[in-house]
């Protein structure tokens, strides 16, 4: 839901500088984007599972915000291509995991059953709405939007964070309750969207003096057996 490209005008500005500077030390923006997820995913899965989500929040929030500093170094350094953007979408989705996995961890340590529950819906839910996407691009539709795209799911889990630590006991667990509708509302959004793009179009009469018996293609054919 949130605009990503007003929100990439607003930061530019700043972001640029450091980009340049960067370039100067003779790093690439693939090096960055790897370096952002190793540090995201090491204080997701060391900090989180302690409870000590306002460092991981802080750290987490930091790198996510700054997800467009190694596209913007790619772009003056004149080496975007499709390798980076494929490259900075798998290490997001990374991210992602390590997030909620830290949650999952975190909770089944309380031996809290619904919130450990909760957080590994969100986190099946996130790694499902990016497979969408995914495989909507795959067989030439488009799976975009939806009202819990990545930053609005870190939003409400930042929120319930920020809340546990100030004394709401059940925060986290209302975020992740939460959180899990809107991610089933997300994949209900984009199915509908890609439903409507692939829809079938009225059946065409053959031909005249057409084989009747060549019939029609079988809708399954071309099918992935592994979806």
């Amino acid at each position: 839901m949130l605009n990503n490209a007003e929100a990439r005008g607003f930061v530019a500005p700043v972001v640029e500088p450091v980009a340049r500077a960067l370039l100067r030390t003779g790093l690439s923006a693939d090096a960055v984007t790897v370096i952002g997820a190793a540090i995201t995913v090491t204080a997701a899965l060391w900090l989180i599972p302690q409870g000590r989500f306002i460092p991981a929040l802080v750290i987490v929030s930091f790198f996510i915000a700054a997800d467009v500093l190694d596209g913007t170094m790619a772009r003056l350094s004149g080496t975007q291509g499709p390798y980076g953007a494929w490259l900075d979408a798998t290490l997001d989705r990374v991210a992602d995991v390590a997030v909620f996995g830290g949650l999952v961890m975190w909770a089944a340590w309380h031996s809290d059953t619904l919130t450990t529950y909760l957080a590994w819906a969100c986190l099946a839910g996130a790694v499902a709405i990016s497979y969408a996407k995914a495989r909507a691009e795959a067989v030439g539709a488009t799976a975009n939007g939806g009202i819990a795209e990545r930053a609005e799911r870190l939003i409400v889990v930042g929120v319930g964070a920020i809340l546990y630590v100030l004394g709401v006991s059940w925060a986290m667990t209302l975020a992740l309750g939460v959180l899990a509708v809107l991610v089933a509302v997300t994949l209900v959004q984009r199915a509908l969207d890609v439903r409507s793009q692939l829809r079938p179009t009225a059946a065409v009469a053959p031909a005249p003096g057409a084989s009747e018996d060549q019939g029609t293609p079988d809708r399954d054919a071309d099918a992935d057996p592994g979806s």
